[in-house]
């Protein structure tokens, strides 16, 4: 007799994995409809948007775009090495998803908020959660990477 898992965690067995695939394709989700409104934007040839002056603008919300969409994937890719890995219930796992999470907020966001408001060419203040998302990006990398190993 064959026994289904619960659905609150997922096939893999662990709800670390089913958080990570559904925000990975959350994440996909949002930040591909942002593209295609860029897109859009670009097809009715929104001043605000595409003027020279907003260059910069341009720019953020194409990188928040990218930026998003890659992590969706990379959560994806988390919850995939959560599924394999011989250790993936310890306290390395939930320090990696929280770092992995924080920075599929902060790095697009970053993006995002830094093109909203723009100074003379520059990115506005929200450009500033950039670094600290990349930080809390290279943080889940490595310690997947030291502790993902399937023993």
């Amino acid at each position: 007799m064959n026994k289904s898992p619960d659905k609150s965690e997922g096939a893999s067995g662990s709800p670390l994995v089913s958080r990570h695939v559904s925000l990975g394709w959350w994440f996909v989700s949002i930040y591909l409809s942002m593209g295609i409104a860029l897109e859009v934007m670009h097809g009715f040839k929104v001043d605000w948007y595409l003027n020279v002056a907003n260059e910069t603008r341009r720019l953020m919300f194409t990188l928040a775009h990218t930026h998003g969409t890659l992590l969706g994937v990379l959560h994806l890719a988390f919850a995939f090495t959560l599924s394999r890995a011989a250790r993936a219930d310890g306290a390395w796992a939930g320090r990696a998803s929280a770092c992995l999470t924080g920075a599929a907020i902060l790095l697009p966001g970053g993006f995002l908020l830094g093109g909203i408001v723009i100074y003379d060419g520059d990115p506005g203040r929200g450009v500033l959660l950039v670094p600290v998302g990349a930080l809390l990006l290279l943080i889940a990398a490595i310690t997947t990477a030291k502790n993902s190993r399937k023993n």
